[in-house]
């Protein structure tokens, strides 16, 4: 048994290391040297070096092993983590408070800003990855972008398959790569060992001190080495905290350090490597198979925050922050593998836009920070109210913690803005189009919700008149409702038209709660409403995907035989339109229409058999 569970929690060693890391495995390629030699290059002295690398050690141990790895992670939504995950505990927690609305606005900030950063991640790290051909010789610089934009057109196109095949690689290639970066790293210490003192941090406050702008400059830079912390969280429904924290403090943080040390100790020895100190680490015959493994480190990299993006986009969907679009699953065993067609191809086409438009990685560098350093700030504030509402912290304690980790996050945040006219202003535009979409979608629900609760009859009335001349059909009637209140348009519109209401009838309401996954035993919740008319909720969580047959088969436990061949499903099809009466600005309301024209139908979103259902049209002005 123990030998079980050993062999197990290595797989899950080895998988955390290839989806987990990726994003902040690739950072060596870049961080350094943004630093040293990007935007805003800092002479490569003695003083420089040792400051830059104690602001580097303690940023990693700040902001990725106590804030991430030792706090946050605590703040799980059973189990799962993430923005929308900790926006959807926090909005339990704070429910009917007036902190609900601008909470809810802030983790609807941070998804919309996780979709800039997963545009540029797959962008930057592919690109730092092949410009490693310069270094072997600056002839091959034209072939870098077409190269890059190959490698990504071919990790988009396989998209559509499944992760299957390229996750069966994450694990050994990275473990190969975070091998090689402690290698490459202990190898260029062993020329300058004192190097280690700058874990010293005086180093950097002294750097500070002496050198408040260059230091404030520098932060910019030095934010790179933590990108993708916040995969730590929002992959740890997939494998657990202790796996996940088993190989950072093992493994992965080791590595790291020893990468980022020993480019130090390349550059004391040698000032001129700081136009690319990562492949400067190793002699000049192997820098061509260190570019195949970079790329190959880069592809996983990209294709952990491309699925992220499209758990994302399921999650903001059963959140109500985004239209149905069509979801598919990749594999009949992993429940979180799906790949979303409409997100895929919006990523590609930004990606490619990125490469084309900013054409190095050391450009991209300077659109990267703002939006890492938004989503940490926005993760700390969320968490604040965990702090207090559900772990019952003492005041005191959250005023250090959380004060602590604003500051250091308010910091960088100051230190990337300032690059806003370099690339910074990309991750804004791409958060302000995503939180106008998600928020007009959430605004554009709640009207369409309210004017059909204000259209519908109440439902005991409705049923208390149906007399003896309406005439009862066979079979059982399903009519899909998004309110509980009042009897559905679809029905009166059926009524109406065809002078007949259905044996059994059932008003079906799909819900999704505030947590990941629903057991079976609490999917459904069936009320007999008398005269044959029944209310059916079916609960799904944020992670699941709605099945509604499958629903009403679990009717059967509750004495409600439903034969689905024997079966109408009646949906209604609204139609949006705009208005200049209060609700939403004008051009919000066309978004919002534009969006639900565009929705995938409830049909194939609830797995509704399209040879039983019947649409009923109804136009709503909102």
């Amino acid at each position: 048994m123990s030998e079980k569970k050993n062999t197990k929690l290595a797989g899950l060693f080895v998988s955390t290391v290839g989806v987990v890391y990726g994003d902040i495995g690739t950072s060596p390629l870049y961080a350094l040297k943004e630093t040293f030699a990007g935007h805003h290059p800092m002479a490569a002295t003695p003083e420089h070096v040792f400051g830059v690398l104690s602001l580097v050690f303690w940023t990693v141990m700040l902001l990725v092993t106590v804030k991430y790895v030792l706090v946050i992670m605590r703040a799980d939504n059973h189990g799962q983590g993430g923005s929308l995950a900790l926006l959807a505990l926090v909005t339990e927690l704070t429910r009917g408070s007036r902190l609900a609305v601008p909470l809810t606005m802030l983790g609807i900030l941070a998804a919309a800003l996780f979709y800039g950063d997963s545009m540029i991640t797959p962008a930057i790290s592919v690109l730092s990855a092949v410009e490693g051909l310069e270094v072997i010789t600056p002839d091959l610089q034209p072939y870098v972008m077409p190269i890059s934009a190959a490698v990504l057109t071919g990790l988009f196109a396989i998209q559509r398959y499944g992760t299957r095949a390229v996750g069966m690689m994450f694990g050994p290639v990275m473990c190969v790569w975070f091998t090689t970066l402690a290698v490459t790293g202990i190898v260029n210490i062993v020329n300058a060992p004192g190097v280690l003192a700058a874990v010293n941090p005086l180093y950097a406050v002294n750097l500070i001190v002496h050198e408040p702008l260059v230091s404030f400059l520098a932060l910019g830079a030095v934010v790179l080495t933590v990108t993708g912390a916040e995969a730590l969280y929002t992959d740890m429904g997939h494998f657990g905290r202790f796996p996940i924290r088993l190989a950072w403090f093992t493994f992965v943080l080791p590595a790291l350090l020893l990468n980022y040390f020993g480019q130090g100790a390349l550059i004391l020895t040698n000032p001129e490597a700081v136009h690319n100190p990562f492949y400067r680490l190793v002699p000049d015959w192997l820098v061509l198979p260190m570019v195949v493994l970079a790329t190959l480190a880069t592809v996983v990299a990209s294709q952990a925050v491309i699925s992220g993006a499209f758990s994302v986009a399921r999650q903001a969907i059963q959140l109500g922050l985004l239209p149905r679009m069509v979801i598919v699953h990749t594999s009949k065993d992993e429940e979180g593998q799906i790949y979303v067609p409409f997100t895929n191809l919006t990523l590609y086409l930004s990606v490619m836009a990125l490469v084309f438009w900013f054409q190095s990685s050391s450009n991209l560098a300077a659109a990267y920070g703002i939006a890492v350093t938004s989503t940490m700030m926005i993760d700390t504030i969320l968490v604040i109210f965990v702090m207090l509402l559900l772990w019952r912290w003492h005041w005191s304690i959250v005023v250090l913690v959380a004060g602590t980790f604003l500051l250091v996050d308010f910091a960088y945040f100051a230190a990337n803005i300032i690059k806003f006219a370099q690339g910074g202003w990309f991750p804004v535009f791409v958060a302000f189009l995503s939180f106008t979409v998600l928020t007009t979608w959430k605004r554009g629900r709640e009207l369409v919700r309210k004017q059909l609760i204000a259209k519908s009859v109440p439902l005991d009335i409705f049923i208390h008149s149906l007399g003896p001349h309406i005439s009862r059909a066979r079979g059982t009637a399903v009519f899909m409702t998004a309110t509980t209140e009042g009897a559905p348009a679809a029905l009166l519109h059926n009524l109406k038209h065809n002078q007949t209401v259905h044996e059994c009838t059932i008003l079906a309401t799909v819900a999704t709660a505030d947590v990941p996954y629903v057991p079976e035993s609490e999917r459904i919740a069936l009320t007999d409403l008398g005269h044959g008319f029944y209310r059916l909720m079916i609960r799904y969580g944020f992670m699941q995907t709605p099945d509604v047959p499958a629903a009403l088969a679990a009717c059967n436990a509750y004495g409600l035989n439903i034969d689905l061949m024997k079966t109408s499903f009646f949906l209604s099809r609204d139609t949006i339109v705009p208005s200049l009466y209060p609700g939403m600005a004008y051009w919000r309301e066309l978004l919002f229409a534009y969006m639900a024209l565009n929705a995938t139908t409830a049909t194939k979103f609830f797995n509704i058999p399209t040879e039983r259902v019947v649409e009923l049209g109804t136009q709503l002005e909102i």
